[in-house]
């Protein structure tokens, strides 16, 4: 029997940007990805793995897979929360999923990005580098 592990979850609040609009006034849809990023940025720096935490342990987390579903439009002005999940895996890679979330609550994009390991000669990991596997092991993960 497998057992549970926790989400480890962060939420931030987000001003939509007017530079991030498009002539109608909404968010033009490149800019989740983005907002992905602030997500991910936040959660690091909530819980001690922030993109200079892995660059100074000597390696670089690229992506490698993203994806994003739009159900609701965000416009210039509006505030956002974004809850960015860190998805528990064995393999030597980070996997984050990302709810958007309007001043009504209401879902307005939901998306997931993958990440993996590559050492400073640009190697791939196949498993979890010592600093990441101590954060895990911290993190009760």
């Amino acid at each position: 029997m497998k057992s549970e592990q926790k989400d480890i979850k962060f939420t931030e609040e987000i001003r939509v940007r007017f530079n991030e609009t498009d002539p109608l006034g909404i968010v033009w849809h490149g800019h989740y990805i983005t907002y992905f990023e602030d997500g991910r940025e936040a959660f690091g720096r909530a819980h001690g793995l922030t993109y200079l935490d892995v660059k100074n342990a000597g390696f670089a987390t690229p992506i490698v897979k993203s994806s994003c579903e739009h159900f609701l439009p965000l416009k210039y002005g509006e505030t956002f929360t974004i809850v960015t999940t860190l998805v528990p895996s064995d393999s030597a890679k980070l996997i984050y999923t990302y709810q958007l979330f309007n001043k009504d609550k209401k879902l307005v994009c939901k998306g997931e990005t993958v990440q993996v390991f590559l050492d400073s000669e640009n190697n791939l990991c196949l498993y979890n580098p010592e600093f990441f596997q101590s954060w895990k092991n911290k993190m009760g993960i």
